[in-house]
């Protein structure tokens, strides 16, 4: 995402802040106006840049629990913010670690939900749905997880519930879970992406002949067995990686293709939001005329102006990356096969896309 400032002294900001670091004023982030706001007035007023007043509140899980940065208009029907209101289960609070590793996946929740918002794709809650199925989060501590090693809460999708074990927040076993499974990337962010694509799937594909037939077109006939496909997947020999798939995982079943080429478009897409928000561009590529620069608005961009310049700028992350003595940043490659697939995505998205009016209403 592009970079924030300060409303009330201009500093730039991360998305997560509370509390700006230079002028020390309270700040909430303002979803239906993609922005902050400051508290003001002797800590009475939401005040914007120019000093005008907006009747808001702060959400209820920062008053309950302190884990949202978010607000929301004083006369909504909710006390939750755009992306708490989704909440089906929070976890059990009095398991060890579990509040912070609580508020990262809601840090990690609340970027997904900015995405879905500047791409105008229908949020609803399982109460709001008027078609289909609603958007939920159960959030599980597990205890085998910390005691065992052996997880008994999976995370997942299920009809507009998604799933997610705590123990995903917690650096060290993720980064054992990745290594036991083989994945190159893996974070909470990347796991909301993907299992957020399959309730796309389902709310924007299943059930229209028309959106299937083109799905299957690119992705696969979906009806294959998918238990027998994770069985082949997981067993000896495995699935075959090859440049028809964005990842290992996407060789599985098409519906996790489907999932793993969403959460990918939403990689490229958020990234190079945040690089043109800086203003950043690079000496030229040897395969590009001009400077590679993000001077359009990604999320709206159409596939080929996206790869074409995520592929100078992946590169420049991952050497940036390896001069740290850190992985690469997107391990990974985008061949014409899986540009075809990002773009079949892309232009089902843009199908889908709100009015601009509309969004985070």
């Amino acid at each position: 995402m592009a970079p924030f400032a300060c409303p009330n002294c201009a500093r730039l900001l991360h998305f997560e802040v509370r509390v700006c670091p230079n002028c020390s004023f309270t700040l909430g982030y303002d979803p239906l106006d993609d922005r902050f706001l400051f508290l003001g007035d002797a800590a009475t007023t939401w005040r914007d840049a120019k000093g005008e007043a907006h009747d808001m509140v702060v959400c209820a899980n920062n008053n309950e629990y302190g884990v949202c940065n978010w607000l929301v208009p004083r006369d909504s029907d909710t006390a939750l913010c755009r992306a708490c209101r989704h909440n089906r289960t929070i976890p059990d609070l009095t398991g060890p670690n579990v509040p912070e590793r609580w508020g990262k996946i809601e840090a990690a929740k609340r970027r997904l939900f900015h995405t879905l918002i500047k791409l105008g794709l229908p949020i609803e809650t399982p109460a709001e749905a008027k078609q289909g199925q609603g958007l939920a989060f159960d959030f599980l501590y597990d205890p085998a997880a910390e005691q065992t090693g052996n997880p008994q809460v999976m995370t997942g999708h299920d009809s507009g519930l998604i799933t997610l074990n705590l123990i995903e927040a917690d650096d060290v076993e993720r980064e054992r879970i990745r290594r036991t499974l083989g994945e190159p990337y893996r974070t909470l962010l990347g796991h909301f992406r993907h299992e957020v694509g399959h309730h796309y799937w389902s709310r924007l594909i299943e059930g229209r002949e028309e959106e299937l037939s083109a799905f299957r077109a690119v992705f696969g006939d979906e009806t294959i067995d998918y238990a027998a496909a994770m069985q082949k997947h997981y067993g000896d020999g495995g699935s075959t990686w090859t440049t028809d798939y964005v990842s290992a995982y996407a060789t599985m079943h098409p519906w996790e293709d489907f999932a793993e080429t969403f959460a990918h478009l939403l990689h490229i897409v958020d990234t190079l939001a945040t690089i043109g928000g800086f203003g950043m561009r690079m000496t030229t590529w040897p395969s590009m005329a001009e400077q590679p620069v993000v001077d359009f608005d990604p999320y709206k961009a159409d596939t080929g102006q996206l790869v074409a310049e995520w592929t100078p700028f992946s590169f420049a992350e991952n050497a940036i990356n390896r001069s740290m003595g850190q992985p690469d940043l997107y391990p990974f490659h985008l061949p014409p096969a899986v540009v075809t697939k990002l773009d079949h995505v892309n232009r089902l998205l843009k199908k889908a896309a709100a009015p601009a009016e509309a969004r985070a209403a």
